[in-house]
């Protein structure tokens, strides 16, 4: 089956049969009436030409000119139809018709060429052999005339089908283009809007993660010398006014962290709500990975601990009555905000768990700097049998912090009972953090 440029059967089609669209089938369909018209017209000279009855010239008009309805079907045979009937005088608008469609359909060239070269031929044949009878006409004259009729009637209605074929898969390119661009733009704003809510969700795993970290530490040492004021309070006056004092101490610690912690999340706010599009660019345009947006999500990490602070930490789990043991090996020299914040983040999260599920026991924290890189490590031992829970909660979101932390800057962490029946956790963080 032969198409015109647009695809058959494909979709958004609502014409009858072959046609496209309905208005396709009416200019089709008055387009073969007038050239049956015209050919049952010519048939009547035809006929007396040929010795036939004159019904019979115009019944066969009638079918050669109503041909011309199957042009965006078949157009070659349409032309072959015009060609075959062309030594009949008949035919002028199915021939006209006719190759213009063939040339404006997807017809391989070296087909239109042929067959407008018959067309050409043809007409020629039919001009020169029904002229060159006429008195007075000399053979060069008639050989000009049938040239110039022969061209008139193929060569415009080809060139203008070429011309039209051309534009029409111009236009479908350009279309084409169009839809695919859009399912682009409609792709990447998927992919923004995804990324948009990773982002959003890791900024809240992030936020989670420091209000555990701040909040986790402080409030089980506070638990831990509220259990210690309770139990001292009526033998050791004065241990339990230090104790409350200790209390106290932590209890605006941990309010003073918040605060802060606070204010930087304000600070980082946009004071108008960003647009959408904005938004969506600004997500797309963010660099993946899972360590890569962690430090901006937040704020900076210059206002965080380091690890000039770890001796303070250890002090106030000592002072908590935990037997603790500070190991520091090799000169730490300048690690970047986001490394030292995050092996404070990790000592500290370690002696919380201590605190919470191992209370008495020996607790021995390891600090290592190697080139390129710090290693810390946080053990306790097995706890007493006759030792009391102090009964503080845990979620099992302190591991599962640590490591990401630990993971988002490329480092190692390994965490796990020891043999001993103790529990240890290990550490390593890169001097120069991925994504940095």
């Amino acid at each position: 089956m032969t198409g015109t440029g647009d695809e058959q059967g494909g979709a958004g089609r609502d014409g009858p049969w072959w046609w496209e669209r309905p208005r396709g089938a009416v200019l089709d369909v008055g387009l073969a009436a007038v050239s049956a018209v015209e050919c049952a017209v010519e048939g009547v000279p035809f006929a007396h030409e040929a010795g036939l009855p004159v019904p019979v010239g115009v019944l066969f008009g009638l079918l050669v000119g109503s041909t011309l309805v199957l042009r965006r079907r078949w157009p070659i045979a349409v032309v072959l139809v015009g060609i075959a009937v062309s030594p009949a005088a008949m035919g002028f608008l199915l021939g006209v018709v006719g190759l213009y469609t063939l040339a404006s359909c997807e017809v391989p060239r070296r087909i239109t060429a042929t067959l407008t070269s018959m067309a050409l031929v043809a007409t020629f044949v039919v001009m020169y052999v029904r002229t060159i009878g006429d008195q007075g006409a000399s053979r060069s004259l008639v050989i000009v005339l049938s040239v110039f009729v022969a061209v008139a009637l193929t060569v415009p209605p080809v060139l203008l089908g070429l011309y039209i074929g051309a534009r029409r898969r111009l236009m479908e390119s350009l279309q084409e283009r169009a839809d695919s661009l859009e399912r682009e733009l409609s792709l990447l704003a998927d992919r923004a809007e995804e990324r948009a809510e990773w982002a959003r969700t890791e900024e809240r795993t992030r936020i989670a993660r420091e209000m555990h970290d701040v909040v986790a530490h402080r409030v089980s040492l506070m638990v831990v010398h509220a259990a210690a004021l309770e139990a001292v309070a009526a033998k050791d006056p004065e241990r339990a006014v230090k104790n409350a004092a200790l209390v106290g101490d932590m209890g605006r610690q941990a309010l003073t962290e918040l605060r802060e912690m606070l204010g930087v999340l304000r600070a980082v706010e946009s004071p108008k709500p960003a647009p959408a599009a904005a938004a969506a660019a600004s997500a797309a345009s963010a660099p993946a990975g899972p360590g890569a947006p962690v430090a901006a999500l937040v704020g900076s990490f210059e206002d965080g601990p380091s690890l000039g602070e770890l001796e303070v930490l250890v002090g106030q789990s000592r002072a908590a009555g935990m037997v603790v043991e500070l190991d520091v090996r090799g000169a730490g020299a300048g690690y970047p905000p986001e490394v030292e914040q995050t092996a404070y983040r990790v000592v500290q999260e370690a002696l919380t768990n201590c605190h919470k599920h191992a209370p008495g026991a020996r607790v021995v924290v390891r600090l290592a700097h190697r080139e390129g890189e710090v290693a810390m490590q946080v053990e306790n031992g097995p706890c007493g049998a006759d030792v009391v829970q102090p009964g503080l909660p845990s979620g099992g979101n302190g591991l599962v912090g640590m490591r990401e932390r630990v993971l988002g800057l490329g480092g190692v962490f390994v965490s796990g009972p020891t043999d001993e029946g103790g529990f240890k956790v290990s550490a390593v963080l890169p001097r120069a953090p991925r994504g940095a």
